[in-house]
C-alpha cells in the first residue's frame, strides 16, 4: 500500500507544478461472508490476494482488514487473518474516495 498513485493522482498547483496526490483507503468492516485464514510460513499478502481475488495488487484489502500496516507483504506464521470476500463494495468506496 503506497501513499501515492503514480498514474491517476498527478495534480498541479496553482502555479503549474506537478505533484502526486495521496491515495485514500476505505475502512473495511467485518462481514459474515469473510473467511478466517491461518497464515502459513510461505504466505505473503500479495499471494493471498491472488489466491482469493485473482489479483495480487489487492493485497492492501487484506492488510487493512487485519491492521497489518503499510507495505508489509510478509505475514507472521500462525496469524489468524480475516479475508473479505465481497470486495465489490470495498472497491466502490475506494474508487469514490480517489476520484
Amino acid at each position: 500500500m503506497t501513499r501515492y498513485d503514480n498514474n491517476k493522482n498527478v495534480k498541479k498547483t496553482f502555479d503549474g507544478k506537478r505533484f502526486l496526490g495521496t491515495r485514500l483507503y476505505p475502512t473495511i468492516q467485518p462481514q459474515d461472508s469473510d473467511i478466517i485464514y491461518i497464515s502459513k510460513e510461505t504466505d505473503y499478502l500479495d499471494a493471498l490476494a491472488y489466491k482469493f481475488y485473482k489479483d495480487a495488487s489487492l493485497w492492501w484489502i487484506i492488510a487493512l482488514s487485519n491492521n497489518l500496516g503499510n507495505g508489509r507483504l510478509s505475514i507472521p506464521v500462525g496469524l489468524q487473518l480475516r479475508i473479505p470476500i465481497n470486495i465489490n463494495l470495498i472497491m466502490q468506496e475506494y474508487n469514490n474516495l480517489n476520484k
